[in-house]
């Protein structure tokens, strides 16, 4: 089964991968999947996120990710989310999974976005 299959999965039927619909369980089983793929899985995402974003941030995918689907929701609150706020942001968090295994998928997609995130790091775009 491929990458994008087995994510696929886990949307559909989170409940037979031990998941209660919540963010913080469903992260941490990818950063687990993605350690037994040896970083194989989202190696990239965390830079994906960021140019997407056109910003630099020096924080984790999932908290980048976690930011974008609840805005104004610190991250420290992720284990007293309301039940809509955490359907929410797992949603999120599997749409860009998948959109980002399109895009590891293509190689001139994925050098393009990789030349855009060392653009951001640039020297003439760091901060005093």
């Amino acid at each position: 089964m491929g990458d994008k299959q087995v994510i696929e999965q886990l949307r559909a039927r989170p409940g037979m991968y031990g998941l209660n619909g919540t963010y913080h369980p469903t992260a941490m089983l990818l950063i687990g999947f993605d350690l037994a793929r040896d970083g194989g899985l989202l190696r990239g995402f965390r830079e994906w996120l960021i140019v997407r974003k056109g910003e630099r941030s020096s924080l984790v995918w999932y908290a980048l990710v976690f930011q974008e689907a609840l805005p104004g929701v610190s991250l420290r609150n992720w284990g007293r989310l309301e039940p809509e706020q955490d359907q929410r942001a797992v949603d999120h968090l599997f749409s860009l999974v998948l959109e980002f295994l399109d895009v590891r998928g293509d190689t001139a997609a994925l050098a393009r976005m990789y030349a855009e995130y060392h653009a951001l790091h640039a020297p003439e775009n760091e901060q005093e």
